[in-house]
């Protein structure tokens, strides 16, 4: 019956993503190493499934850039070098670059006091961005992370446009994933990673672009010179 089928398919694909979001979890904690392999047996026996939806949330994964296909030996890590970082980082200023243009076009945007739920998503993003600059000043990089992504997708979110939105999610979601393969060999964080969320939210606010173009171009040179050094210390 039409019922049952779209039933089946729909918890098929919460399972998928499920998965999915597990693996990612498991590579952005550092649980999954840069390089190591698995099959997709492997993974449906740890989480107790069968093989298709693991299949599923493999490929998408492989297709996010997160993981390689190996046809012979399944899955494996991929392995991020400091190039690709600076590639992911020139990409972001260009998303990030299209927001604040539309801010410069639209002098109501973010700051419509009238309207209560552009006020209410602003202030919501600002707690994430508490949270996570609270994480950052701690060093504690995984929950950094969480709060990172979801302040940063909330804030996108707020310029209207999903399909930006979106892609530069993926794109904080790869940048992460290569930054936790080098920041893991450093052995203290604290007070070394990027605290400047609720500042950057309150320039956008304020629509001061000047100042929050100002901070991403330092944010991104702090990232990169971050992310160098443990390179340089074991290449």
């Amino acid at each position: 019956m039409p019922g049952t089928s779209g039933s089946g398919a729909v918890t098929r694909s919460t399972l998928r993503q499920q998965i999915a979001d597990a693996l990612r979890d498991e590579v952005l904690g550092g649980r999954l190493q840069p390089g190591q392999a698995f099959t997709v047996k492997e993974i449906a026996e740890q989480y107790g499934v069968s093989a298709t939806p693991v299949r599923e949330a493999l490929v998408d994964l492989s297709a996010q850039g997160l993981l390689e296909a190996d046809q012979h030996r399944g899955f494996r890590v991929h392995e991020y070098s400091v190039q690709d970082f600076r590639g992911m980082i020139e990409a972001r200023s260009l998303i990030t670059e299209s927001m604040f243009l539309a801010l410069d076009r639209d002098s109501r945007r973010l700051r419509d006091v009238e309207e209560p739920r552009i006020a209410a998503a602003v202030a919501g993003v600002r707690r994430r961005g508490e949270e996570a600059q609270r994480a950052a000043t701690a060093g504690d990089l995984t929950v950094l992370i969480g709060y990172d992504l979801r302040f940063w997708r909330e804030l996108s979110a707020l310029f209207g446009n999903p399909y930006i939105a979106d892609f530069l999610h993926r794109l904080r979601v790869q940048s992460w994933v290569c930054l936790v393969q080098h920041l893991r060999r450093l052995t203290e964080l604290r007070g070394r990673l990027w605290s400047g969320h609720t500042e950057l939210v309150d320039a956008l606010r304020r629509h001061d672009t000047a100042t929050a173009r100002s901070m991403l171009d330092a944010y991104h040179a702090h990232s990169i010179a971050l992310i160098e050094r443990p390179a340089a210390e074991t290449g």
